[in-house]
């Protein structure tokens, strides 16, 4: 708990002033001192959520509100949706959902696979009028494995399978219907939100040089285009790479200076890209919005959906 809450804090603070860094801890320590005061009840912390305390603690400082406004207040408080405002209004309703992962990988000289897993989240965006509830639905046929619902060795399991360890969600969140629908509803905040959480070959010729080569191949769809790839090994940077594709790089690396006794050691090759593509294979089935209250549909919500794959520790020893 403890490190949740500080982790929490932090995000408050920078959703504040900015990047958090000890310049802007000085200049701001008065308003830190306000947002503690708030947060914290007798040491337990309450409320964490930038979105409601913005509504009475400025940037500059804290404003005097009225009997009306702490009313909201205590009723945002203490009420069952804590996370949002009431009155809040759009002239374009949109919601932006990008499920991000990152793709954690580390081989050992002969190839063989020593670690991997993908970690990821959903992020979204919500500029909704009112106090709409959203639903949101994932893969049909899915496991959680930490729940210990399907195991990995499950005859049954199929390749369009999705399984994951565990998961965790925003405190919007309800699970009610989770366990059979794989479908969550919410009423979202307002804002920015986190709602769920190449082989190199290596030859030395002497002990001063060797010979390095790299081949990078993709396997995903053509009609897909990588980008901001960068292997470190010796940086070679490519802009975009397409699907179906193959790049290979030779070095010859000769030392200059005198030839030293002791034996080189090889650093691990890692390497950077970005795929629009969950490499999980988690996929948004539905995304639907309702707002009863201020009789605006589904269909009058602009929707957008990403998905982004990235390289997470991606290491290679040689």
């Amino acid at each position: 708990m403890v490190f949740e809450f500080l982790n929490r804090f932090a995000d408050t603070m920078q959703s504040y002033f900015g990047k958090l860094n000890e310049e802007n801890v000085k200049n701001n320590f008065v308003l830190i001192y306000e947002l503690l005061d708030e947060i914290l009840d007798f040491g337990y912390p309450q409320n964490t959520d930038p979105g409601v305390l913005k509504t009475f603690i400025t940037q500059q400082g804290v404003r005097t509100a009225s009997k009306e406004e702490q009313a909201q207040i205590t009723s945002q408080v203490t009420g069952q949706i804590g996370w949002r405002r009431e009155g809040i209004k759009y002239r374009r309703n949109e919601l932006f959902l990008d499920v991000i992962e990152y793709v954690n990988l580390l081989m050992s000289q002969q190839g063989q696979v020593l670690s991997s897993h993908v970690a990821g989240k959903v992020a979204m965006k919500s500029y909704l009028s009112g106090m709409p509830e959203c639903k949101f639905g994932i893969n049909d046929k899915l496991t959680i494995e930490g729940k210990g619902r399907t195991g990995s060795d499950d005859p049954s399991k199929t390749s369009s399978d999705f399984a994951i360890d565990d998961c965790q969600f925003h405190q919007c969140v309800k699970l009610t219907k989770f366990d059979t629908e794989h479908a969550i509803s919410f009423i979202p905040p307002d804002g920015e939100y986190e709602l769920m959480r190449v082989i190199p070959l290596v030859r030395e010729v002497s002990r001063n040089k060797m010979e390095v080569k790299v081949v990078i191949k993709s396997n995903f769809k053509p009609s897909l285009l990588a980008q901001k790839i960068e292997v470190r090994c010796i940086i070679y940077l490519l802009i975009c790479m397409k699907g179906k594709a193959k790049y290979k790089a030779e070095v010859d690396l000769l030392n200059t200076g005198s030839a030293e006794k002791k034996k080189w050691n090889r650093p691990p090759v890692s390497m950077n890209f970005e795929v629009p593509f969950a490499p999980s294979g988690l996929k948004v089935r539905y995304l639907k919005v309702f707002e009863p209250k201020l009789n605006y549909s589904d269909h009058d919500v602009v929707k957008w959906v990403r998905y982004i794959g990235r390289s997470g520790l991606y290491e290679t020893r040689c």
